[in-house]
Formats: C-alpha cells, structure tokens, sequence
C-alpha cells in the first residue's frame, strides 16, 4: 500500500503517560497533507497584522509655536525661527524635520492601513499544513519543542527573561519560550487545571488558530491532543475525496507527489526508459584570436608567414650588423672578435667563399650550337607573285 494512502495507528495515553489498551485511533488524512513552509509564514504575516492598535504622533506636534523665516540678506538659512527675545529659544530653528522641537518627517496617521484580509482557503491549507508538522517528529525536534516527560518543562522556566527595550514599561516586561499546546474538544477543567503551567497554551479543536499553532510562522510546534480532539479532526478536514463536514466546500489539499524520494524517482526503470540518452558532447564556444597579434591564428590562415617573419627578423639583423661595422670604421675602432657584426660578417664571407668553390667544382654543361631552321617549302601550283614595277618619276 502507498504510504500517502497507509493510515497507521495511533497509541493514546493516560496522564500518567500509560497506554491504554485497545483504544488505538487511526491517523487522520489531515496528518497527510502537504507541508508547506511559505504558504504558513505568509499567512501567519497577514493574520499577525490584525492585532495592532492604530497609533500617530499628535497632528500639532512641532507646530505649537510662533516661527517666521527671517528671509534672505542676514547670512542665515531660511528655516522658520521661534519669535522673541531674552531666552535661549528665540531665534532657533522651527518647523523642519531637522530642528530640534521640530515635527517628524511624513508624521504617522491613525487612518494607515493596519488589517490584512486573508482568502479563507489559504488560511485552512495553512491550519492544515501546521497540523501534519506537527506530526513530524524530526519538524518538532528541530523547533526544541520535544519533551521526553511532560511533568518537566525546564525550557520554559530557564528561558524566563527580561524584555529588551520599552516594552518592560508597557505591561510585557518579561518573556519566555513556548510550551506544548493542549488541543481539546471538551473542556472538563483542563483550562484550569493547566492556565498555571508556564509556557502550556489551551486551544479548542473546533478553534484551530494558526498563530498558535505555528508561532513566528514556523512549523513543528509540540502538540498534545486529546482523544476526543483526535477522533474530530477527520469531520474537520475531510481527505482528498471526502469533503469536510464542518467547513464548506473543503477539501484536504491534495500533495503535488505522493512519493517524496525524488532520487529513487529519477532512478526508476519506468522513467528512465522513456527518457532520451544524455548528450555527453560539451560544446564550447571558440575564441576568435587576431591573426595580426596571434602567430597561431596567423600560421592557420597563410603558412609562409613564418619564412616572411623569420625572414624580416635576418634582415634586421643584416642590417644592425652593417651598420655596427660602418660605424666602427667611421670612427676607427676595431671591434673585438666576439662581437655580433664581426662574428656575422666572418660567417657571411665563409659562406660566400664556399659557395664560390662549390661553383668553381661543378662541371660546366657544352653549350649546344644554334643551327640555322630550314627554308621554307614552296607548295605545290602556287606561282610566286611577281613584283610590281614602279614607274621612276622624270625630271624635266
């Protein structure tokens, strides 16, 4: 059976933390509902709005007293001073936001939009949301809400502290830590009988308040229910299929996935059958490198650019070593044998000589003599045309 389906069984207890014999209750769908961190501490900003008391400055404060500004031409700022003379207030600053005994900046009005209205079903997913954490252990151990004996609250008590700040002069002078929450569906004197406990808060079943449930918007509070309580919430909330008996038109908010254990998903032979093959090949993008700058790119696009390089570098040389030896014998020095010209043009002379010799070695091919090319033949009935005689003109 699937776990979202599977309602395990539920062990009750005594005060006196002993099991009772066959009254084992099956767990409620709400217990089952999906938990959703956001959608509670959304709603529990909203509905935590609704308690403050509208509060402003005084509309006159800063404003109950004489001030004209001087105006310009006395080398003071143009700020509206206090009338008068013969105190230490006269001639001061009035009005502004940076005077002293001045008004505030945008003074504070009663009329500020202090309430937030939240949509019914947002707050009934969130009631439902904080009910199933509270039905996590690992939820309510990470809150520090896990009591092992419930006759010992010793967090509550040594938690027990001075308020920082005004609030020790407004009726909240101390704090402390909250307690385990006792939700009941019949009262029979457990509100007396616990109102004394610090940090323990009773709460009805047909009154499930958020703020109480997950105080500061944060989920996992320590709840003890009481069979009664127990056995209600199912008319409360309903499940997936069966509508609420209690609220209209309510359904428990059905999770996106029914089994969490997204790796073993992933892993499983039904989805990765109609999955395509990864694709393995990374391709990058290239660098488009300057010929002009890069050798590599340059040697890419024209090979014999490294004989013209290599070649431009020797006739640098070339002509750094001629201009060495010309300026020696300019000013008549001789330059020792390990110079670079004098080892450059010793080089030069060697391989002219030996390119002399090896010509000198080579034997010389005879010149082939040019014979004259044979006249042309006369074709065959085709008289040769005879010359025009010119008449020579006579003198007279």
């Amino acid at each position: 059976m699937s776990l979202s389906v599977a309602r395990p069984l539920v062990s009750v207890y005594t005060e006196k933390s002993e099991a009772v014999a066959g009254a084992s209750l099956p767990l409620p769908f709400v217990f089952k509902a999906p938990i959703r961190p956001d959608l509670v501490n959304d709603v529990h900003v909203s509905m935590s709005k609704n308690a403050r008391q509208p509060y402003s400055v005084s509309k006159e404060a800063g404003h109950q007293t004489s001030a004209e500004s001087w105006g310009t031409g006395r080398a003071v700022a143009r700020i509206p001073r206090v009338r008068g003379g013969g105190t230490h207030r006269s001639g001061q600053g009035a009005f502004g936001n940076m005077c002293r005994g001045g008004r505030m900046f945008a003074p504070t009005k009663p009329w500020r939009r202090w309430h937030r209205r939240v949509n019914l079903r947002q707050r009934r997913a969130a009631v439902a949301a904080a009910v199933a954490a509270s039905g996590v252990p690992a939820l309510v151990q990470a809150r520090g809400g896990f009591y092992e004996e419930l006759t010992t609250f010793s967090p509550v008590y040594k938690s027990q502290r001075l308020r920082a700040g005004k609030g020790k002069m407004r009726n909240r002078r101390r704090v402390q830590r909250k307690g385990p929450l006792i939700i009941y569906h019949k009262d029979q004197g457990l509100t007396r009988a616990f109102r004394n406990i610090p940090g323990v808060e009773m709460l009805n079943v047909d009154k499930l308040n958020l703020l109480k449930l997950a105080p500061g918007g944060h989920l996992g509070r320590f709840c003890i229910w009481t069979q009664s309580a127990f056995d209600r919430l199912d008319s409360l909330f309903g499940s997936w299929k069966t509508p609420s008996k209690e609220k209209k038109n309510f359904n428990l908010p059905q999770p996106k996935m029914a089994n969490t254990d997204l790796s073993r998903l992933l892993k499983s032979d039904e989805i990765r059958k109609v999955l395509r093959a990864p694709n393995k090949r990374v391709v990058r993008a290239t660098r488009k490198l300057n010929p002009l700058n890069n050798t590599k790119a340059m040697l890419r696009l024209n090979p014999y650019s490294a004989v013209l390089r290599r070649k431009a570098v020797l006739d640098q040389d070339r002509r750094n070593n001629a201009k060495a030896l010309a300026l020696a014998e300019k000013r008549g020095i001789k330059l020792p044998e390990s110079d670079p010209a004098v080892k450059a043009e010793k080089l030069r002379l060697r391989r002219v000589k030996a390119a002399k010799a090896a010509a000198a070695k080579k034997p010389k091919k005879p010149v082939a003599k040019k014979t004259a090319p044979p006249p042309p033949k006369k074709a065959k009935g085709v008289k040769k045309p005879t010359p025009k005689k010119v008449s020579k003109p006579v003198a007279k």
